[in-house]
């Protein structure tokens, strides 16, 4: 059994213990924390546990009245996760868990299962864009036949903190300085990097915030993690341990830095536009839903502990089954009634799913309800349309504001005789796993194993090819060049040199900190963990133009059966094709025809799309190489690392504008094969040479 850490009261004000909790002191007199009510407060950094390892306690009155507050700070927005973008749509298993579950949502191969799924970014509020570097959250809520099963997660597998004590703190660091009102939707600024700086558990999610994970192309192509351990149990109670991993059918696919920012000045809106589209179009986006099963006996051999939110099971440890598929085909019929009411919980499980102890669980168990009571007004949310289970239910609640249903009979209790047809227990309802706990044990503990902050971080790190290295490099040194306090940067290298001296190096000298500032001091041994190549992105998504978008820029004159010929070979091979014209009327084509336009080329920025074609007549050519939009709009293409096609106008195009012709700068001959195949990637290669990487 682990060994519980308990700080002595004489500890320095620097880390101590196993859990990560960092005492930290500036200088001056700093007055105890205490509640509302004006009890000190002796330990705000770990909730009250049944043991080390055990689940949270009802009773710690410290966190429900800080999680309580926390809920209730902002209404009617969501505090987080309040800019979403949702769709209606079905989850159909393949592969039956009956060997390990009783849910039937996971044993019933071939039943269609109505979800409704909602993608957000975390920090920005519901008025902010859709680009910013954050998380994305990832929450499904399947209308099962056994009740609403809302799986509530985020795009990366991990989580900043290993405490629900710890939520508000990070919150509050993160959104926008309270004195100021800014920054909006960014964490490139003092309060997050000072917070972070001082929480050595936030190291391995930090990693993950600064790849190119955090700036996704779409939300088609979006991973989604559960992040928890969960338990599933058998008809004899018999306890599995379980991390569920959604997986685009798109791929993985993100963007560069220039394009995140481009987007959100030129279409805020970018990737809820973008889902809505393709669902509108047929295009229905899709996930298959893998998991990750083992047993009590498997986690004790990891070198981690499962239930420390900040650690993930690599692949290659525990791969991943695929069991099922799910398909986004329905937009929202209104926003407001279904995106901004839906209610997530993840207290909300079928029969056969179980919690585990994990403690920023065991406080989400909470705080989600909470919440919900506070944005929808009413205990009664569960009765608004998109929250209603699609299953039979019988509940003995009354009343409260906002009743729309009409209980009938004289019982509203249980048990009771007066009522024949009043619900009683069910003989096979949902049943919590029977662990053996530690009685006599409880306290604001972290287990040892909760202790190692930086070998997941190291192993994410050296997990990523050249360029995504450089990438995070780059992220580092633009976030903290934000950060004001020279100390707060300091720190950040301090910590970057346990997790790899040559990124510490590199943004180091990005900041202009000609002197390394002393390296932090792991609470435990930091191990040299296998990579995981599962964990980068480039190098696993495999070149393809299906659902990628493609420029194809033309005027007047150009050349009509180049751009049908064009057309046609892009779209069997996966495409959706844009066409772009100086004017939103259009052109008229070289055989007198007239093409209308998709988009004016002076509104369309070269972000949005994945390659660009361009299909020009001479005099058109020279015309747009002095027009500054359109040179920008070809030059930033080049640049994001796009395919550029051309015909001989458009080659007069690239020449006036200087690029380097490279593989992915391409002749568009009678079937375009070149281009198409260039197309289905961005020219890596390009990178080093366009924009150089600290």
């Amino acid at each position: 059994m682990p060994k519980p850490f308990r700080p002595s009261p004489s500890s320095p004000p620097v880390q101590v213990g196993t859990g990560g909790e960092l005492h930290h002191t500036a200088g001056g007199t700093h007055p105890p924390m205490t509640t509302n009510q004006g009890i000190p407060v002796t330990n705000n950094q770990t909730s009250l546990k049944a043991g080390a390892r055990g689940p949270t306690l009802l009773e710690d009155f410290i966190l429900r009245e800080k999680i309580t507050h926390f809920d209730h700070e902002r209404i009617p927005e969501r505090i987080v996760h309040a800019r979403g973008s949702a769709a209606h749509g079905v989850f159909e298993l393949h592969t039956s868990l009956a060997k390990v579950t009783t849910a039937k949502v996971l044993t019933e191969v071939g039943v269609k299962t109505p979800v409704f799924t909602r993608f957000s970014t975390v920090a920005g509020g519901a008025g902010s864009v859709d680009t910013p570097r954050d998380v994305r959250g990832f929450a499904v809520k399947f209308y099962t036949p056994e009740g609403n099963w809302d799986l509530v997660g985020n795009n990366i597998p991990v989580f900043f903190i290993q405490d629900a004590m710890k939520f508000p703190d990070l919150i509050h660091a993160v959104k926008m300085e309270p004195d100021r009102g800014f920054p909006q939707a960014a964490s490139a600024h003092d309060t997050f990097w000072d917070f972070i700086s001082l929480m050595p558990e936030s190291m391995h999610m930090v990693m993950w915030a600064m790849s190119d994970r955090t700036l996704p192309r779409s939300l088609r192509t979006i991973e989604g993690f559960g992040i928890h351990s969960f338990r599933l149990l058998d008809a004899k109670g018999k306890s599995t341990f379980c991390k569920f991993h959604w997986r685009p059918v798109l791929g993985l696919q993100s963007t560069l830095w220039d394009e995140a920012v481009q987007l959100a000045g030129a279409d805020p809106d970018a990737h809820r536009r973008d889902l809505w589209t393709a669902i509108d179009d047929g295009r229905f986006p899709a996930w298959d839903l893998a998991v990750q099963l083992f047993t009590e006996a498997d986690a004790a051999k990891f070198p981690f502990d499962h239930l420390d939110p900040t650690k993930l099971i690599p692949e290659e440890l525990v791969p991943l089954q695929v069991i099922g598929r799910m398909t986004l085909n329905r937009n929202p019929a209104n926003h407001f009634a279904e995106n901004e009411q839906v209610a997530y919980c993840p207290a909300n499980l079928p029969p056969g799913v179980d919690f585990s102890n994990d403690p920023l669980l065991q406080g989400r168990l909470f705080s989600y309800l909470d919440t919900q009571l506070s944005r929808l007004g009413t205990p009664n949310f569960d009765q608004l349309p998109i929250n209603a289970p699609k299953c039979p239910f019988h509940t003995q609640t009354r009343d409260g504001h906002m009743q729309t249903r009409v209980p009938t009979g004289r019982v509203a209790y249980e048990p009771s005789s007066l009522q024949p047809d009043a619900p009683y227990e069910a003989p096979r309802g949902f049943q919590s796993f029977a662990a053996l706990g530690e009685p006599d044990s409880k306290g604001r503990i972290r287990p040892e194993s909760f202790a190692d902050h930086y070998s997941q971080a190291r192993m994410f790190f050296r997990s990523q090819n050249a360029l995504e290295q450089a990438h995070m490099a780059s992220a580092l040194v633009f976030e903290l060049s934000k950060v004001e306090t020279p100390a707060v940067r300091e720190r950040m290298v301090g910590h970057l040199r346990v997790i790899d001296a040559g990124l510490a190096q590199r943004v180091a000298s990005g900041l202009g900190i000609a002197t390394l500032p002393p390296a932090a001091k792991p609470a435990a041994p930091v191990r040299d963990l296998p990579p995981s190549p599962a964990l980068g992105i480039i190098d696993k998504t495999p070149p393809s133009l299906r659902d990628r978008c493609v420029a194809l820029v033309f005027s007047d004159d150009s050349d009509a059966k180049r751009i049908a010929a064009l057309d046609k070979a892009l779209r069997k091979a996966g495409a959706k094709v844009q066409k772009i014209a100086p004017r939103i009327g259009g052109a008229t084509l070289n055989d007198g025809t007239h093409l209308p336009a998709d988009a004016r080329l002076h509104g369309s920025p070269a972000a949005a799309f994945d390659a660009v074609a361009l299909v020009l007549s001479s005099a058109a050519a020279q015309q747009l190489a002095q027009d500054d939009a359109a040179a920008t709009f070809v030059r930033q293409a080049y640049g994001h690392l796009k395919a550029i096609g051309h015909d001989a106008g458009g080659k007069l195009l690239v020449e006036a504008l200087h690029l380097v012709v490279d593989d992915g700068v391409c002749a568009l001959d009678s079937k375009a094969q070149a281009f198409v195949e260039a197309a289905a990637t961005r020219q890596w290669d390009r990178e080093e040479r366009v924009h150089p990487l600290p």
